[in-house]
């Protein structure tokens, strides 16, 4: 504590109100057959994170009103500090004010804290909680029967430092800034990333430019680019497509190359991003493989697609991608692939895997290369404007994460008109 101006206290003592610091109902009082397609969404620990991101707000299941309201001591509002109970202790979420929905559903393994805002600044709190000091004591303090948990006693009793409020507002605001930056690169790259799979959809599914011309309407597109389509169908073992076009097999237009073991202490320190069969899992020093590429889950998580935009290893629960000559186009095969049921595509084996012999039986339209060349050069600025917002979200994460201890220790102090102009 730096100074006599800091008080030490606990979460317990900053609760707001009856229901300030509490569980989420008992698994009996909200079974499955609660969950609705649509209401108030239930906040699980899939919404939450290990100190990267504040809260996942998607991907949810939801409850009724009147579930909602039988179980109203485990509702969280914005600006209450979510934790993990039971399963992957130390996890935390904030929920948002800008988000979708006005209350959420504690679900029966998380826990909430509405904070005095009188005594705290609620986001100044979450930062403290998600800070590796105090999820490493969580998870230290936690009991383990089996799986790991802890309570709702035990958080009450979890000790903090906090500055003056205003002090304590004016980290929030450095801190959150940067996460705010970093929350708005990621919705911009989702509306790039859903561009590209929607141009992809429209020229390659749908046919809609094809479709245009065929029925005398403009396909809205420049002229240069309109002719590279035809203006009919033609029948073909996939149905009508456009003329001209061809039908080949997946295994025609690519190889799913196997990856390569590289466990996780052989890893060296470095900038190659290593992938496994569900995304990025590390780094390391040397590539596997010369990017931009698409890696393939083959074991674990089978045709899970993701695009690698630099030089990259893939790992020995992957296939990585090597287009054929008739198909140079990765961007092409990147949807493609998406579009595929890979999943269904598995090995005879206890452990999920993908039989890449049966993906490339698997059958896709073809166009002409002109076409293709034209959508490569689209889906390319594309996914360079990602990956340049991508870097700038891991740059800004690396400040947060170095500043996160020495603000809410004091070791680096701030004032409220500093904070203003950061």
């Amino acid at each position: 504590m730096p100074n006599d101006s800091w008080s030490k206290t606990t979460l317990g003592a900053i609760a707001d109100g009856q229901y300030g610091l509490v569980d989420g109902p008992f698994g009996s009082n909200l079974p499955g057959s609660d969950y609705t397609q649509s209401g108030i969404p239930v906040v699980r620990g899939s919404n939450l994170s290990l100190g990267k991101v504040r809260f996942r707000d998607h991907e949810f299941v939801y409850v009724s009103d009147t579930t909602a309201s039988r179980l109203e001591r485990s509702i969280c509002r914005p600006g209450d500090i979510v934790f993990t109970k039971k399963g992957t202790i130390g996890q935390t979420g904030f929920i948002p004010s800008s988000g979708r929905f006005e209350r959420y559903l504690l679900s029966s393994n998380q826990m909430k804290l509405s904070v005095n805002p009188k005594i705290a600044d609620p986001l100044f709190v979450y930062y403290v909680a998600s800070s590796p000091l105090s999820r490493e004591k969580i998870a230290r303090d936690a009991s383990i029967t089996g799986v790991p948990k802890t309570n709702v006693a035990y958080l009450k009793s979890f000790p903090i430092d906090l500055p003056p409020l205003d002090e304590q507002r004016a980290i929030a605001h450095i801190l959150g800034t940067l996460d705010d930056k970093i929350e708005l690169n990621r919705r911009v790259n989702e509306t790039l990333e859903s561009m590209a799979r929607a141009l992809f959809k429209s020229w390659f599914v749908d046919f809609d430019p094809v479709r245009a011309k065929a029925e005398g309407r403009d396909p809205g597109l420049p002229k240069s680019l309109a002719d590279l389509f035809p203006d009919s169908f033609e029948d073909s073992e996939l149905g009508e497509i456009p003329k001209g076009w061809k039908v080949r097999k997946l295994g025609d237009l690519m190889e799913l190359a196997y990856g390569k073991a590289l466990k996780a202490e052989d890893r060296k320190d470095g900038a190659v991003p290593v992938y496994g069969s569900n995304g990025q899992v590390g780094w390391h020093d040397e590539p596997l493989v010369a990017g931009p590429g698409i890696v393939v889950g083959r074991k674990g998580n089978p045709g899970v697609v993701t695009w690698a935009p630099t030089d990259f290893f893939a790992i020995d629960t992957t296939f990585y991608v090597v287009p054929a000559v008739n198909c140079h186009s990765l961007h092409f095969l990147l949807h493609a692939l998406t579009i595929h049921d890979l999943e269904s595509l598995g090995a005879d084996s206890a452990v999920p895997g993908l039989n890449r012999n049966m993906a490339y039986m698997s059958t896709q339209v073809l166009p002409p290369r002109p076409l293709l060349e034209r959508f490569d050069s689209y889906a390319s600025a594309i996914a360079s404007r990602v990956n340049e917002t991508n870097e700038e979200s891991r740059t800004l994460a690396a400040l947060r994460d170095t500043l996160l201890p020495k603000l809410i220790s004091g070791e680096l102090r701030v004032t409220a008109s500093e904070a203003a102009h950061a």
